[in-house]
């Protein structure tokens, strides 16, 4: 992630943690920016300046990398990999994680698969 540090911002730290600690949940601008005490376009501009990404943009790469973990040391479902790491449906994951990765969940799968074999011969 570009700068994940935030530039050494306060407020851009404390919005990252709180993507982090409510990464499987939906929330809105709105909501963190409220429990940040902060107005909403405030944090926008702010955390976009710092970081080059948007929030929303940001909490699709959190996801996105736990979604990485599971999909390499698990053997559940790609639609269940999904649920459990915050996407409502199973489409809109599979959308993300490839505009994210470049590749599909299921792509990513077997392309770790295959690394993890070459590495064990």
């Amino acid at each position: 992630m570009k700068d994940r540090q935030g530039g050494g911002n306060k407020l851009v730290r404390d919005a990252q943690a709180y993507m982090e600690a409510h990464s499987a949940e939906k929330f809105s601008l709105r909501e963190m920016a409220g429990a940040l005490f902060v107005n909403g376009s405030y944090l926008l501009r702010t955390f976009r300046h710092h970081t080059g990404i948007t929030p929303l943009h940001y909490h699709h790469l959190i996801r996105c990398e736990k979604a990485e973990e599971l999909l390499a040391q698990t053997e559940q479902s790609v639609s269940d990999i999904g649920e459990t790491v915050g996407f409502v449906s199973s489409s809109h994951f599979s959308h993300v994680f490839r505009s994210v990765t470049g590749c599909t969940p299921s792509e990513y799968r077997r392309l770790h698969r295959d690394d993890a074999q070459e590495a064990e011969e």
